[in-house]
């Protein structure tokens, strides 16, 4: 079945108890391609963007005659691959020393609902409350590697201070907010699986 498949959402979820190869051929042909962009946009870096998209795949190949989607097909897989790539971010979080990740999260295309949306949002607010706590330069410096993906040169030369300053600051601002944010980053990850 080809991605200009006339069958909606709806009926290949009921096809996927029936007939699960035409089933999944479809909603792969469909969907990998948006899962890809989806996860691409969040992690730039494209070849972890594809073995995500792929190990979901593998895995709903592999449960699609168990699966019951209570939800829309889209949210159902969009919600699913940001689930992974939440769980990827954490893991090179931690390897890398660095717990910051809702900024690579907040923003989503997906539908929220009102709920989740103001979920969301109150977790930004949290962020940059706990970001204001941090001494200025400190915080500039931060926001200036985070927000604006600068680099520590381009950012010691934007702020005028040594290479060496840079990382210290870095530093000091993650081990800050992984102290205080370490209970918030379960709630992102709450609000991304629909249990908010």
């Amino acid at each position: 079945m080809k991605e200009n498949s006339p069958l909606s959402d709806d009926e290949l979820i009921s096809l996927m108890h029936s007939d699960q190869l035409t089933a999944f051929k479809a909603i792969y042909d469909r969907y990998w391609y948006k899962l890809y962009v989806f996860t691409n946009k969040r992690l730039r870096d494209r070849e972890s963007s594809e073995e995500i998209v792929q190990i979901f795949f593998t895995r709903f190949w592999e449960k699609i005659e168990t699966i019951q989607i209570n939800q829309s097909l889209k949210s159902y897989l969009f919600s699913s691959v940001s689930y992974l790539t939440i769980s990827h971010l954490r893991k090179e979080a931690q390897k890398n020393q660095y717990l910051f990740l809702p900024y690579a999260i907040v923003e989503e295309e997906l539908d929220y609902s009102i709920e989740d949306t103001i979920h969301l949002k109150d977790l930004q607010l949290i962020i940059d409350n706990e970001l204001a706590k941090l001494p200025p330069r400190c915080r500039s410096v931060f926001e200036l590697s985070r927000k604006s993906n600068k680099s520590n040169k381009e950012i010691a030369r934007i702020l005028d201070i040594s290479e060496k300053t840079v990382e210290n600051h870095i530093t000091n601002a993650t081990r800050f907010l992984r102290t205080h944010l370490k209970d918030w980053l379960m709630l992102a990850i709450f609000i991304y699986k629909g249990y908010l």
